[in-house]
């Protein structure tokens, strides 16, 4: 296979970020893309010398060029578009979380392995290069026996409207970050059989915007004396903080994925990015360079490409996504009942992760 031709669905920021990374891809272009508001999809393409571009993403499945859509999408249409891309013969790259119910990743799944095609979970911090090195140390055993994974990001808001509405999204910011903590410490393990899941939510300071959580705690225990924290949080002001400590019986060690590759920054005005001034640049703030290439999008594009051209097997699955959803269920329902939730698990079936703390 020469270079891989990707499709990509959907233009607001995390399409944004695929389209950049996938130009550091040698082995991969993006051809089309694809975004229902009309013009912007045509306008996304003019800007970054994308060959084609449609308002209907089925008309992009139709290319036969297309080896591979990356889907960029609202959470609520992950389910639907993954589905349409396996009919169409397509490989998928979905970008997390997977969906929003066990029932709709199982139809994912299903309909990828009936098609014989890849379907790929889009999780960066397992290929982000500071984060990388850290697992490398434990896999090395240079901190002896890695019993406990902290993992947590935090800022003041999501980066796009829709976030805040549960009904879309699934749910608040466990479900939207913490996926990222509570997979990076499973990958960090060599992804263990859960034990037990313990959460504590709450929306301390964005209520009047959201019914979903602006700040998470999550402890899951894995079978062999491992544990993984991830708190995160929409509550944070000064900026974004990306962090991860490994404890092990021999060692320890601590990433900062954004400071050791940042300017300290003061600003009256502030610069760059801030949807609907829900996050601000101004005062003092870390401006991150070479950002994409700090969280591991290239990378994980370029591994992609590779399983798509039959080269390497997905680091990351369908399957990998699954669970971690899985994983914020019982988090939402022990938030909600106050107890721990034990493993085997069956959760409840219920429209949306965050319906199992909501009570709806």
């Amino acid at each position: 296979m020469s270079k891989v031709n990707v499709g990509l669905i959907g233009t607001g920021f995390v399409g944004d970020i695929h389209a950049a990374a996938f130009k550091m891809v040698p082995d991969a272009q993006v051809v089309a893309v694809a975004s229902p508001t009309p013009g912007k999809a045509k306008a996304f393409a003019e800007e970054r010398g994308i060959p084609r571009a449609m308002e209907d993403y089925r008309d992009l499945l139709a290319l036969d060029e297309v080896d591979m859509v990356t889907l960029c999408l609202p959470n609520d249409l992950h389910a639907q578009v993954t589905i349409d891309a396996a009919a169409a013969g397509k490989h998928v790259l979905c970008e997390k979380p997977l969906c929003r119910t066990l029932e709709e990743a199982d139809r994912m799944i299903e309909a990828c392995r009936r098609a014989g095609v890849l379907l790929m979970y889009a999780e960066e911090l397992c290929f982000a290069p500071k984060y990388v090195r850290a697992k490398t140390l434990v896999d090395e055993g240079a901190l002896g026996r890695a019993f406990l994974v902290k993992q947590s990001e935090e800022h003041f808001g999501p980066h796009m409207p829709w976030f805040w509405d549960v009904d879309r999204s699934g749910g608040g910011v466990l479900l939207d970050m913490g996926c990222h903590s509570i997979e990076y410490a499973r990958w960090v393990f060599g992804k263990p059989t859960v034990k037990s899941v313990l959460a504590s939510l709450g929306t301390y300071v964005h209520g009047e915007r959201t019914r979903g959580e602006d700040h998470s705690f999550c402890i899951v225990e894995y079978e062999g004396g491992k544990t993984g924290l991830a708190e995160n949080s929409w509550a944070k002001t000064g900026g974004v903080d990306d962090r991860c400590e490994i404890y092990g019986s021999g060692g320890f060690t601590r990433a900062d994925l954004l400071r050791g590759s940042s300017l300290l920054t003061y600003s009256e005005s502030g610069y760059g990015y801030a949807v609907e001034k829900v996050a601000s640049t101004s005062g003092y703030t870390f401006t991150m360079f070479e950002e994409i290439w700090n969280y591991g999008f290239p990378q994980e594009m370029a591994h992609f490409v590779r399983c798509v051209r039959g080269e390497e097997e997905p680091v990351e699955t369908g399957e990998d996504g699954r669970e971690v959803l899985k994983i914020i269920c019982a988090a939402y329902e022990s938030a909600g009942t106050g107890r721990r939730i034990e493993w085997p698990y069956d959760p409840p079936k219920v429209d949306k992760p965050i319906d199992l703390w909501l009570g709806t």
